[in-house]
């Protein structure tokens, strides 16, 4: 049986990251991994085959949706090793620590990102650091 999210929210800390909670986060990156693996292959579909255009007007419309779609495939691809990276985290039992400073992450900040390797506190400095870096 799988837990639910509500049941992982409220899990007590001594049970972070346990089989339970493993195999929630594995089905939840098996399932993005599956849906982004769907859109990748929908908009190369729909890419190399792009609809009659009459004018100008729709030709400048699928151009910007174009440009749109382009910007998310390549943020779909970008996404499929991380997903990877997190499900052999998950096999080795080191998914939910801070590759940093090997503290919790955090259920929440997992389930909003699961294939965060930092924890908020480092990836806030690191955030920090390359605002100032890049100024």
């Amino acid at each position: 049986m799988t837990i639910t999210k509500e049941q992982l929210l409220q899990a007590s800390e001594s049970a972070y990251m346990n089989d339970e909670q493993l195999d929630f986060f594995k089905a939840l990156l098996e399932e993005i991994k599956f849906q982004t693996l769907e859109d990748i292959e929908a908009s190369k579909n729909e890419l190399s085959h792009p609809p009659e255009m009459n004018d100008e007007g729709d030709r400048a419309a699928y151009e910007e949706e174009s440009s749109i779609r382009l910007r998310t495939l390549d943020r779909d691809r970008k996404l499929i090793p991380k997903i990877d990276a997190a499900l052999k985290r998950i096999n080795d039992k080191t998914y939910g620590y801070c590759l940093e400073s090997g503290e919790p992450i955090g259920i929440p900040r997992l389930l909003t990102r699961p294939t965060a390797e930092l924890c908020i506190e480092i990836k806030t400095l690191a955030e920090m650091k390359d605002r100032n870096y890049s100024k």
